[in-house]
């Protein structure tokens, strides 16, 4: 045995094998779309390929990544359990229902499963500006088991957005209080506004919070809310029209500083 483990990922529907040394410092990785592996040292090569032996199907290319881009230098210096990059849209969620399903048979539908629904929505609107310059991190953890729900960074800045499931209901907004159909009003405001201060405190960055309600029937916002913007799930390609506030090298930057899971442990 070499010590090496395998740690596969996924990222916008494409895998990728990454081996690590026993302390979790990454040294290789296996890109399959690419058929190739990427060594980031070659006296490794051979133990490297054993580890990967049983995930190799076909031809592969083997040598030095060619250009690393920043956000795999990022990537590669964190440890695997650190990297917030690879959770899904509501992760948090999806561990809680793993672990506690809930009853079968209720008479009511789970709320976790509609929160569950609306993050991935969101989250996958989110996911497909990437290619524009623009990266999103996913159900972020803060101290104290609270978290952010979504967190875009790009060329416009960064934006801390909660998703609020509204299906078919009309949403009444009264800052602090959102009112979903004819459910009691709730100071929802108040914990946007709170989880995008963390952000800002922990990144040392201005980070926007934003109110997304995924599929509402309709939507009254009488007076705007401080700081706060509001969209629904079909208006969030407007965030990616925004420009001019941060360079590529500094989206990079907080990016890589937002995925490192310490980054979070002093909000």
């Amino acid at each position: 045995m070499n010590g090496l483990r395998v740690v596969p990922t996924w990222r916008h529907g494409r895998e990728r094998l990454y081996v690590c040394l026993p302390d979790g410092r990454n040294i290789a990785w296996y890109d399959r779309e690419a058929a190739r592996v990427n060594l980031l040292g070659a006296d490794r090569e051979d133990d490297v390929m054993r580890a990967l032996g049983p995930f190799i199907t076909g031809p592969v290319t083997v040598g030095p990544p060619p250009v690393p881009t920043p956000a795999e230098l990022a990537r590669l210096a964190l440890h695997p359990d650190d990297d917030l990059a690879p959770n899904r849209p509501g992760e948090a969620l999806l561990v809680a229902l793993d672990r506690d399903p809930g009853p079968a048979r209720r008479l009511r539908p789970d709320p976790r499963r509609r929160a569950l629904e609306a993050e991935q929505a969101v989250g996958e609107a989110l996911d497909r500006l990437d290619g524009s310059g623009w990266h999103a991190l996913h159900s972020v953890p803060l101290p104290g088991g609270d978290r952010v729900h979504h967190l875009l960074i790009g060329p416009g800045g960064l934006f801390a957005l909660y998703t609020l499931h509204a299906r078919r209901h009309r949403v009444t907004i009264a800052d602090p209080l959102v009112t979903v159909g004819r459910r009691d009003p709730h100071p929802l405001l108040r914990t946007v506004r709170a989880a995008a201060d963390r952000a800002s405190y922990a990144l040392t960055a201005e980070v926007r919070p934003v109110l997304v309600l995924v599929d509402p029937a309709a939507v009254t916002v009488p007076t705007a809310p401080r700081e706060v913007r509001v969209l629904t799930d079909a208006q969030l390609d407007t965030l990616s029209r925004q420009g001019g506030v941060l360079k590529p090298a500094d989206v990079e930057a907080l990016h890589a500083m937002a995925r490192d899971r310490n980054t979070w442990e002093r909000v």
